[in-house]
């Protein structure tokens, strides 16, 4: 089985729950909890910022402008599942359109996320599912290969892997790996929480207590000038 040229059939998949555990939460609050560098590029950018994505990565790397592998990917995925289309980062095509994303949706996928260009951005703008990507172009792609499928791929800057479990809403994406997912998925919670409250006082006049300002200027040793 060369490499460039191979399709993995199976890989193991977190738990629902596992993955249901970041449903609602934003994803500024998730990466607030994993050092703020889980994000992929801000190149990567929602047809339909109003869809959050949600779901387990399923891994596809092509050659720049071709969707053989999208296709078999297509109907090997399984619902709950998201299309990561490795693409090299090249916009010179479209890898995607109205037609698969549909049946995407139609195979209860949880979403495609691409690290190139789509088209019939005006239909996937009003379709309920997440389709995320660097660009758009009428340009439509070649069916040649190579390719490989479910295998670790480099994304938008980001190594994602069969199986990550993948959040994402109008801010961009992240890539959580499953080990860390049920203590991750707490403590985003509580930041919630805690911003929930925050937003809340600066709406009532309770105000915003931050202490944290002044303390980390004394800190650096700032001098202040009347």
């Amino acid at each position: 089985m060369p490499t460039g040229c191979r399709i993995r059939r199976n890989f193991e998949r977190p738990k629902k729950e596992l993955v249901e555990a970041f449903r609602g939460l934003p994803v500024a609050n998730i990466d607030d909890c994993m050092g703020r560098i889980a994000a992929v590029d801000a190149c990567i950018c929602p047809l339909n910022p109003s869809v959050r994505l949600l779901g387990t990565a399923f891994t596809l790397r092509a050659p720049a402008g071709d969707n053989l592998m999208f296709h078999k990917a297509l109907d090997m995925a399984q619902p709950g599942d998201v299309l990561v289309l490795a693409n090299g980062g090249s916009m010179s095509r479209s890898l995607c359109g109205e037609i698969m994303s549909n049946y995407a949706k139609s195979r209860g996928l949880a979403g495609i996320i691409i690290d190139g260009c789509v088209r019939d951005s005006a239909a996937l703008a009003r379709l309920d599912f997440p389709v995320y990507a660097k660009g758009v172009t009428p340009n439509g792609p070649y069916k040649n290969g190579p390719g490989e499928i479910n295998f670790p791929v480099s994304f938008a800057g980001q190594v994602i892997c069969p199986g990550d479990i993948l959040a994402g809403d109008a801010d961009g994406i992240l890539v959580i790996k499953p080990e860390e997912a049920e203590e991750l998925a707490a403590r985003a919670k509580e930041v919630h929480v805690k911003e929930a409250g925050q937003l809340d006082g600066i709406l009532t006049g309770k105000g915003w207590s931050r202490p944290w300002v002044d303390e980390i200027l004394d800190e650096i040793g700032v001098g202040y000038i009347d």
